[in-house]
């Protein structure tokens, strides 16, 4: 197959969106992006829902239509059913990309299903494994941004330390205590290294943002969810000679990982579910990242890891089971 009509099924979830069109973007073949709203049926469970598009918007439909396309790339289980109903269509003539672990209905039906390791899925002919989650914070985008926010930030003493916070999740909270906590060791942590921090909070942190905030004593930038102007993430990323990254999110950790510089996850074992500290034991283990100790026990050092970003990996396995030249 030598240049594949490829179609990115993005949902309103930024993580399935960011998943999808990193693969998308690392494959370097022309993708054509399908939006999906769906319904308040595409909350049943997929052996309910089988294969149809039952569970989308009216104008969701309206995209969906031959000519059918080669590949399908997509993320999470809400997909699972559109995917594999556009390959029935198709006489079963589209290979399907699944990014997650779909459940078990259908899974044969998928050419490839990418898993994360920490997700612990059995070995099966159509399943990868992969460590973290594809993302777009690649090299290249990384350098475009840090020749936009450079002249921003490079006011800030160095080293300069990126605090990405997240926040609670559906089974953990982020208290205000751990707010404080991190706030004051990371700002502890760049004043002993003559540094400085640049802080980012997310809508899941929003109530306790200024907990955070209020015992920064270093020299910082920050950035709260909702702020107006140009959200400087990605820009902080590129700027950063490391990067403190709180563990409840599988995409903010990976994301990090992709900065060659050093990297300390957050990672309290009352936030932690067991999946994340099984993602984060996987990043110490392959050297792309350290505890942060927030009882002051973590000194600013420099050293270097591969980027990580599994958007490549999967990029590479399509291509492979494709049969697409590489060059």
């Amino acid at each position: 197959m030598s240049s594949p009509s490829v179609w990115l099924l993005v949902d309103d979830r930024a993580g399935n969106q960011s998943q999808c069109l990193g693969v998308g973007d690392a494959l370097g073949l022309k993708c054509e992006t399908r939006d999906l709203d769906y319904t308040a049926a595409a909350a049943l469970p997929n052996f309910v829902m089988g294969k149809t598009f039952g569970g989308l918007t009216a104008s969701s439909r309206v995209n969906l239509v031959p000519p059918w396309p080669d590949v399908i790339v997509a993320a999470g289980r809400r997909c699972s059913p559109v995917a594999r109903h556009i390959k029935d269509m198709n006489d079963g003539d589209t290979f399907l990309v699944q990014i997650m672990y779909p459940g078990d209905t259908g899974l044969d039906e998928f050419d490839l299903v990418c898993a994360p390791r920490h997700d612990a899925i059995p070995e099966r002919p159509n399943i990868m494994q992969i460590t973290g989650a594809p993302h777009r914070v690649t090299p290249q985008r990384l350098a475009t941004a840090r020749e936009d926010w450079q002249g921003r930030l490079e006011h800030l003493p160095e080293p300069r330390i990126a605090l990405i916070v997240g926040g609670s999740t559906k089974r953990r909270k982020f208290t205000e205590q751990m707010a404080r906590e991190l706030g004051a060791e990371a700002s502890r942590m760049a004043t002993a290294a003559g540094g400085s921090l640049m802080v980012t909070t997310s809508r899941r942190s929003d109530d306790t943002a200024n907990a955070l905030i209020n015992e920064i004593k270093a020299p910082h930038h920050v950035f709260k969810w909702g702020d107006e102007g140009e959200n400087p993430y990605l820009g902080y990323l590129a700027m950063a000679d490391g990067v403190i990254v709180t563990g409840d999110s599988v995409s903010m950790c990976s994301e990090a990982a992709a900065t060659p510089g050093p990297l300390w996850i957050y990672a309290p074992k009352k936030l932690t579910i067991h999946k994340h500290g099984a993602l984060h034991r996987q990043l110490y283990d392959g050297g792309y990242a350290k505890a942060f100790d927030a009882t002051g026990g973590t000194v600013f050092e420099t050293w270097k890891h591969p980027s990580l970003n599994a958007a490549f990996d999967i990029a590479n396995e399509i291509r492979k089971r494709l049969g697409i030249d590489n060059g």
